[in-house]
């Protein structure tokens, strides 16, 4: 293990031992996050494992203020007071909640209770999973409350969209502001080309999740970005080439129950790509 990964598990350790309360208030920001049309935001899966106070002093450390938030933090069905109430905690320390997602959709009665709490979080997109069968029921509510619905790709288990193809070509006749959040992770896995799939699909790539993988076999497991076989310097030219307003937001599923220590490795190597680039 290298010294640079048992700092950052010390660090992580420090948190529990001298409390999360000491921790928020009183660190400083591993990494300054810099704002570029490519940015780092965070992908609430993340931090499965971890409260709102926690998750708030994950991203403080590593200096990520954005957030696609998942129910587990805020159920789908909370009232308008609590939605409320997370999202200015949320917003007190700094941290903007950009999304809600990922939701995964059967029902039209599921569409309906996601599209209100995404109106009341205050959001223009959500990162979903409808049913094929759903998208028609989806389209009409992205017109009635103006809030983009980004379609997630994952991977070759996925019986609806394995690839970011074939998520694509079930949307791309419907309104323009359904579109997709493409998982470069999932979608190595199905044999895309992440760079290539962000030029390809550019007109309606509103989201990504950002990982790294151990290799490009379909069942190949995460890894810290920049250790893996995803070229990440050529995913940011690539949104860079398209001019890409939107988040790259990261999304770390190893050693879930001890995150950090991946979460700040991962968020330096981005940082220190996209300074490099340019």
């Amino acid at each position: 293990m290298s010294s640079r990964r048992k700092f950052l598990q010390m660090t992580a350790m420090s948190v529990t031992a001298t409390g999360l309360s000491s921790f928020v208030s009183n660190a400083s920001p591993v990494f300054d996050q810099t704002k570029t049309a490519y940015s780092l935001g965070m992908a609430g899966y993340t931090f499965r494992y971890f409260d709102v106070d926690q998750t708030i002093a994950m991203m403080k450390r590593t200096g990520v203020k954005e957030l696609s938030i998942k129910e587990f933090h805020l159920p789908l069905d909370s009232s308008p007071e609590k939605i409320k109430e997370v999202k200015d905690k949320f917003n007190a320390a700094g941290i903007t909640i950009y999304a809600a997602g990922v939701i995964y959709f059967k029902t039209k009665e599921e569409l309906d209770r996601a599209f209100n709490y995404a109106k009341h979080l205050g959001v223009d997109l959500i990162v979903g999973v409808p049913t094929v069968e759903l998208l028609p029921y989806t389209e009409q509510k992205v017109k009635e409350f103006n809030i983009r619905l980004a379609v997630h790709n994952h991977g070759p288990e996925d019986k609806l969209y394995p690839s970011p193809a074939d998520a694509f070509s079930k949307i791309n006749k419907l309104d323009s502001r359904i579109g997709l959040c493409l998982d470069i992770g999932h979608s190595l896995r199905a044999g895309t080309d992440p760079a290539k799939a962000v030029i390809e699909y550019a007109p309606r790539l509103f989201d990504l999740h950002i990982k790294d993988l151990i290799s490009n076999a379909k069942d190949a497991k995460g890894i810290e970005l920049g250790r893996g076989v995803i070229d990440i310097p050529a995913v940011i030219k690539a949104l860079k080439k398209i001019n890409f307003k939107g988040k790259a937001s990261l999304e770390y599923e190893l050693d879930m129950k001890d995150p950090f220590p991946g979460i700040a490795e991962s968020v330096g190597y981005w940082h220190g790509v996209t300074k490099t680039l340019g």
